[in-house]
């Protein structure tokens, strides 16, 4: 007898000089592996035979209890060691395992036949037995597997081995026993063919959508678990079968699903699809499924988009999708604050708010605001109770475009409508160490150091690397955000048709008048001077008296953390005034001569109440800023800080004189400004000129052929009348050219024949994107020049048009490409669109200078009451900021998410991936028995350059304490085949993006390509090539940790750099690799 260790006598030595030509070999062992085959390759190819038991239940397929799910995931390890188990990872990733799989297969044909044991709870002794054929034979027993680390080639963790030989006649006794054993039919199963298919799968050409689904089977595993938890939309009920379902686009099918998964899981999710991106119908195709499975859903919608959705509730013939009955409730987000009256046909006094089962709410940004005053409930409040916390249990989709707007918390707000305020409903079904109010917090924080960053640091990268894994996963968990770029990209456009290539914007630097008379610089300079005392009568009351007033007009605010006073308003008021002045200017001189008139008119009416003496009082100016022409940007400042109630100064409690002083130098300047301007109208306005000049050759000079439409946006009521006054007659009479005027307050068009509708205006600018011919078959005149403000910035589909002019240039980037979206969507007719911008006639730096000193001048009032900043915290930095958008916009049309406006959540979540798998499970059914280290060849793209895409798993389970990859355990790699990187394992999710692109829909091998690398590596013999990629992209995972281990050092809360670290290449196996070439 001999005793075998591995360590001073290996087991594959001792078989290499036992196996002779002739030789019978018996084995029972645990797996059987490739490389063991390939370690003693010369003496198994001598042998007659080979007869193999697998000692536990190997290719049986566990009988399932019936109550089990569909998509439980057996944990089958032991197929998986058939192409290498967990020690021979060195050798497994040298990438050759293929050629050796080959080789394996075609002896196993011939020589080998495999048996398996039927029953877990009865292990078999492991044991080879060795027959020469003349009458010597050996056993060896105590064999735990047939691997390379059995065979003592590779070590092998854990307890030592001690393996004893025993020569005849005793291993006589262990034959007959084997001899026993092979017989018994009833407890063992011939698998010989399963292991022939499965060496086969490991050298057949994979087609590369199989190597996409592997992928993702591997990565998303978790997912699977949702898709048995009842978590994805249940298809019995028809839902795909509606006419909604079938009019989607193919991204707005994985949209809807996404949204359904999220909903039934979390209760709550945002589509924030670019702009232009038909949001409404991805809503409506949910809205459906809900509907169909009996749930009642109310869509809350701004007033102004009102027809966008009643369009499909009712039975017209413009309702392209009437045979869906669609059978929602519409009422409009200014209802949750009104306790009655009617609202869209309905009386307010009997909506059941607590009873609906869904809940759309669209521009959902406009609910972003938590802030509040004692004593009223604002419409975020009113929505949470009435409709969410009350009553049933109700489901949350909104939509934005714009879910961010410059805090975190606008998302947190919004999204904490999905668990009804109560964080402790979210932290337990999401995946994150964190709760979400803590995950908030920190995103803040990371945000605000961000906006302090110099201009070029301050970019989307930089922000992404800060932020916490946590944020990721709740982005993913609620929301669904794709850009424009992502959809074209990544996505097979066929059917939606192009995108309008966008012109670079056309900048027009337009002077106030020709002959210089008065210049935009000179009268900005002017307004400096102006102190507007006219808004602020509370900044003259006597000291004994101010406290009186201040218990009179003060509110509490924000449960008390401090008081909003009427002087903060006031001062509040004079700021918004001032700036309105500036931007009135800008806008045209026409608005600008009405707003100092009304000052005007104001001054005077406040000194003439001081004439008339004591006994009289002073009302205060009330303004109602949501006015058309008051341009207030929601961020700057809720209207409950500006707008207080209308208060009365006693004359007497006042410093009259003090007061007269300022009030008079104001009408002075006033005055004197007004004198310049009020002949700059019709003929000697330059700007407007310009704009007709610029109409007329577009009428004459088509930019896509017979197209003469053009939108003209402003963001001043008085200014869009202006141009309606001075275009109109000129086109009509010339060109017999009809215009349509739309404000808030006024809907006019030139012709009789067209209802002064919303509506029906917009459908004549824009018949074929609003299906004219079904809704207004009888009109036969249209519009082609369109002057609106913002009233219809969001919501509409515009795209006939291929011309935009801004005519007054938004302070905030975002209004801006909001506007550009109404004629850049999908299913433009035009093959390019244009916008046009115009500017005052200064340099940008002197403009931003300007505004700069507009504004300082007001950075008086802080409102340190609210416990937010100044309300108009442009500090210099972000000044520098605007500058540099404005400068981009000089130059291009941006997209929102290219904005680097703080944060663009677009294309940061994995949803696209879950919905792929689910559908390939269909597919493909489930995974079993595929052997890892598989690839596909795709071919490269203009995009996609050639190198090589590695999924590997990191099985070291110590590794990765920082977390760096979202989808640790997995790292993605996309190396060039000059060891470059393409993209690094942090980028995850746009290498699951290039792989979709690449894969998706691949369901053949690429025969040519194949072929190439075939013959590159001798049939993959020789893979030292890719071995070596292999190699380095593992590399530069450990150098990144290791980067961030260092950075650690520095940080405050300790270092990750003395735990232990991802060790090396047998850290990782090789999931499935793609190589493009």
């Amino acid at each position: 007898m001999k005793l075998i260790d591995n360590v001073n006598t290996r087991l594959g030595d001792d078989l290499k000089e036992s196996i002779s030509k002739g030789s019978k070999l018996s084995i029972a062992a645990s797996t059987f592996s490739i490389y063991a085959f390939e370690a003693l390759k010369k003496e198994l190819s001598k042998i007659d035979e080979l007869r193999f038991i697998f000692s536990s239940p190997t290719f049986i397929e566990e009988k399932f209890q019936k109550e089990s799910r569909r998509f439980y995931i057996p944990h089958i390890y032991r197929e998986s060691e058939l192409c290498g188990g967990e020690f021979e990872l060195r050798l497994m990733n040298q990438l050759n395992q293929r050629a050796i799989a080959k080789e394996c297969s075609r002896w196993v044909k011939e020589k080998v036949t495999f048996k398996s044991n039927k029953h877990n709870n009865q292990q078999l002794l492991g044991l080879i037995h060795l027959d020469k054929g003349n009458g010597e034979a050996s056993a060896y027993t105590n064999i735990s597997g047939f691997t390379t680390s059995d065979l003592g080639i590779t070590p092998k963790k854990g307890f030592p081995t001690l393996i004893q030989k025993s020569e005849n006649p005793n291993s006589k006794t262990y034959l007959d026993w084997f001899n026993q054993i092979w017989e018994n039919e009833e407890d063992l199963k011939d698998v010989t063919q399963k292991v022939q298919d499965y060496f086969e799968s490991a050298y057949k050409e994979n087609s590369p959508e199989f190597i996409y689904f592997i992928t993702l089977y591997n990565v998303f595993n978790d997912f699977l678990e949702d898709l048995s938890l009842d978590n994805m939309p249940n298809e019995q009920i028809g839902f795909k079968d509606t006419l909604v379902w079938n009019k989607l686009y193919n991204f707005q099918k994985d949209a809807v699903i996404g949204a359904i998964n999220k909903l039934e899981k979390y209760k709550g999710c945002i589509i924030a699809d670019s702009v232009g991106l038909g949001k409404t119908f991805t809503a409506l195709g949910v809205i459906k499924y809900y509907e169909m499975r009996n749930r009642d859903v109310l869509v809350l919608c701004p007033k102004k988009l009102e027809a966008n959705w009643n369009t499909f509730r009712h039975n017209d013939i413009n309702n392209m999708l009437a045979s869906d009955r669609f059978r929602y409730d519409v009422l409009f987000h200014t209802d949750l604050s009104r306790e009655r009256g009617m609202s869209n046909g309905r009386n307010l006094e009997s909506v059941n708010w607590g009873n609906y089962g869904l809940v759309v709410i669209d521009e959902s940004h406009n609910f972003r605001n938590n802030n509040t005053v004692i004593g009223k409930e604002n419409r975020y409040q009113a929505l949470m109770r009435k409709v969410i916390q009350e009553g049933i249990e109700t489901k949350v989709l909104m939509l934005s475009a714009t879910p961010v707007n410059n805090r975190f918390n606008d998302l947190k707000n919004q999204l904490a409508l999905a668990y009804e305020g109560n964080p402790e409903n979210i932290d337990d079904k999401l995946d994150t160490k964190s709760s979400i109010d803590q995950i908030f917090r920190k995103a803040q924080q990371a945000f605000n150091i961000w906006s302090r960053y110099g201009t070029d640091e301050r970019t989307t990268e930089n922000l992404l690397d800060m932020l916490d894994f946590d944020f990721f996963e709740i982005l993913d968990a609620l929301t669904i955000a794709r850009s424009r770029k992502h959809i074209t990209t990544y996505y097979d456009t066929t059917a939606i048709g192009e995108f309008p290539t966008r012109n670079k914007p056309v900048s027009i630097q337009s002077k106030l008048t020709a002959d210089d008379s008065v210049t935009y610089v000179e009268i900005a300079e002017q307004l400096t001077l102006l102190n507007l005392s006219i808004y602020t009568p509370l900044n003259y009351i006597m000291p004994s008296k101010v406290q009186a007033y201040a218990d009179l007009y003060d509110k509490e605010v924000r449960s008390g953390t401090g008081k909003l006073t009427q002087m903060d308003r006031e001062n509040s008021l004079r700021i918004l005034m001032r700036i309105n002045l500036l931007k009135r200017l800008e806008s045209s001189v026409d608005s600008f001569r009405l707003t100092l008139e009304g000052i005007i008119e104001q001054i005077e009416s406040a000194m003439e109440t001081i004439d008339k003496g004591y006994g009289d009082d002073y009302e205060g100016i009330h303004k109602i800023l949501s006015d058309e022409n008051y341009d207030l940007e929601s961020n700057w400042a809720d209207e409950e800080q500006v707008i207080g109630k209308k208060i009365k100064v006693h004359i007497a409690d006042m410093d009259t004189t003090r007061w007269r002083e300022d009030l008079n130098e104001d009408l002075f300047i006033l005055h004197r400004i007004w004198s310049k301007i009020v002949d700059v109208t019709g003929e000697k306005d330059n700007k407007l000129q310009n704009l007709i000049s610029l109409l007329n050759n577009k009428i004459e000079n088509p930019f896509n052929q017979g197209n003469k439409k053009a939108i003209v946006f402003t963001a001043f009521a008085d200014t869009a009348n202006y141009l309606f006054e001075h275009i109109s007659p000129t086109l009509k009479n010339k060109y017999n050219i009809n215009t349509a005027l739309i404000t808030g307050s006024r809907k006019i068009s030139t012709t009789r024949k067209i209802p002064s509708d919303i509506n029906a205006m917009l459908t004549c600018f824009s018949p074929l994107s609003k299906d004219k011919h079904q809704l207004y078959p009888n009109i036969t005149d249209s519009i082609d020049l369109l002057i609106a403000t913002d009233c219809i910035s969001e919501g509409q589909n515009l795209q006939d048009c291929d011309l935009l002019v801004n005519y007054d240039i938004h302070w905030n980037p975002v209004r801006i490409i909001q506007r550009f979206g109404r004629i850049d969507r999908i299913g433009s007719k035009n093959d390019s669109i244009t916008m046009v911008n115009y500017w005052p006639d200064v340099t940008l730096d002197n403009y931003i200078n300007l505004k700069q000193r507009v504004e300082s001048k007001m950075l008086i009032s802080n409102m340190a009451s609210t416990g937010d900043d100044n309300i108009l915290n442009t500090e210099e930095k972000d000044l520098q900021y605007r500058k540099i958008q404005l400068q981009k916009l000089q130059d291009e049309v941006i997209d929102l998410e290219d904005l680097k406006e703080g944060v663009s959540i677009t294309d940061l979540g994995l949803n696209d991936f879950r919905v792929d798998l689910s559908n390939m499970i269909k597919k493909y059914g489930e995974l079993k028995n595929i052997p890892e280290g598989l690839h596909a060849v795709v071919k490269s793209s203009e995009i996609l350059q050639s190198g090589v895409i590695f999924v590997l798993k990191n099985v070291n389970t110590s590794v990765n304490i920082n977390k760096l990859n979202r989808l640790h355990p997995y790292y993605l790699v996309y190396i060039k085949m000059n060891g470059e990187l393409i993209l690094s394992h942090i980028d995850s999710k746009k290498i699951l993006d290039a792989m979709r692109m690449l894969c998706k829909g691949e369901t053949k091998p690429i025969e040519d390509v194949c072929k190439e690398v075939c013959e590159q590596t001798d049939d993959y013999h020789v893979m030292d090539e890719y071995s070596s990629l292999l190699k380095k992209s593992i590399s530069t995972i450990l150098q990144k940790e290791e980067e961030t281990e260092v950075l650690s050092l520095f940080e405050s809360g300790g270092t990750t750099a003395l735990k232990e670290s991802i060790k090396g290449i047998e850290d990782f196996k090789l999931v499935s690799f793609l190589i493009v070439r």
